[in-house]
């Protein structure tokens, strides 16, 4: 079977900085050939969260089988690839290692370039993936996922600057303990949002984090706490037990609490986006991590875009959470840029752009 020409330059994507093995192939930045994702979620249900043994342990099981199915989707070969990309920061720094360890071996042995990618710039690079625009926005990016909530001013597709971060729990973290206080089940963020499109979202006042007046910061551990309290009552004894569960809920009031979780946790982000656009000349915002696939947020940042007269660019919903292609596709500025990394790239479970403005 004969396949078209790939756009240039052609990189392999590596992505295991959490519970997802992925990989992907991807053309010129923006076009994806393929996108293979395998996720944990059966291995850590039980726990009600990821427990990172687990998931190294998983990587190294999926990380072959994963990498040879997005060449054979891609229809492409090793000698067609100009370069092989890692997430290599942040994320678990057992999951990292494993993606780190493949992506250089590859490299070495078929004498690719080798280029490490930060995961949370990816995440906003996740809106060129598959549209026909480049990545030269000077824009407000928002990144919201289970491990992080941050708000940057992008001056370009390699050169970020923090300006707001979570001072506590990630917006897709409280969402992942909202639907374990609700009896959703592990991962839940998903969960709460189908429920919250059954229930009324003024039903309970629960908490909007609002810190200092001219704060960019966010904090969602009040809101989760607040919703603990109201699902569950009072703590008893050493405070591992309460006055109830979500079992005594009925599926009317399980649906408006999770209609009024998601109205405060969405009016949250609002808040320091618009604070933000207040504060910066940007007529973009970018969005990306696997929260922006939640249809409450899609739908009132677009409603902001329209207000305000500027671009908002989402994901699509396959490129929102942890995915590879987003990683190829960031790789692609830095292949275009000349910039690459020896065998000397190691695995963090730090990011660089969340300590001031950093050149990618």
């Amino acid at each position: 079977m004969t396949h078209a020409p790939h756009a240039r330059p052609l990189i392999l994507g590596i992505e295991t900085s959490c519970d997802e093995t992925a990989a992907a192939v991807v053309g010129d930045g923006t076009q994806v050939y393929s996108n293979v994702i395998a996720t944990q979620h059966d291995l850590h249900g039980r726990y009600g969260g990821v427990v990172p043994e687990i998931a190294s342990r998983a990587h190294l099981e999926r990380i072959v089988p994963v990498v040879r199915e997005a060449m054979r989707e891609a229809g492409a070969t090793f000698d067609d690839l100009d370069a092989v990309a890692v997430a290599h920061r942040p994320g678990l720094i057992g999951s990292l290692l494993v993606g780190t360890s493949a992506a250089k071996s590859l490299a070495w042995a078929r004498g690719l370039k080798l280029i490490g990618v930060d995961h949370i710039v990816a995440h906003l690079h996740a809106c060129y993936l598959g549209a026909n625009r480049d990545a030269r926005d000077t824009a407000i990016g928002l990144v919201v996922s289970g491990g992080h909530t941050s708000l940057f001013r992008v001056h370009g597709p390699l050169d970020v600057e923090i300006i707001g971060r979570t001072i506590d729990d990630a917006v897709g973290e409280a969402y992942d303990k909202a639907a374990v206080i609700l009896g959703l089940g592990y991962p839940g963020g998903a969960a709460v949002d189908r429920l919250a499109a059954q229930g009324d979202d003024h039903a309970h006042d629960l908490p909007v984090s609002r810190l200092a007046r001219d704060s960019l910061d966010f904090s969602f551990s009040g809101l989760k706490t607040a919703l603990l309290y109201a699902v569950c009552g009072k703590p008893l004894g050493s405070g591992k037990r309460f006055e109830r569960d979500a079992g005594s809920l009925t599926d009317r009031q399980r649906a408006d609490f999770a209609a009024s979780f998601q109205r405060a946790a969405v009016t949250a982000l609002l808040l320091k986006v618009n604070r933000a656009l207040d504060r910066f000349d940007a007529d973009t915002l970018l969005v990306g991590g696997g929260v922006s696939a939640n249809s409450r947020l899609r739908t009132e940042l677009e409603a902001l875009a329209r207000a305000r007269n500027i671009t908002v660019h989402l994901p699509a919903p396959e490129y929102c959470l942890d995915n590879a292609a987003m990683i190829a596709g960031l790789a692609s500025t830095r292949y275009r840029a000349g910039t690459f990394d020896d065998w000397t790239l190691s695995a963090s479970t730090r990011s660089g752009v969340l300590t001031g403005r950093v050149a990618v």
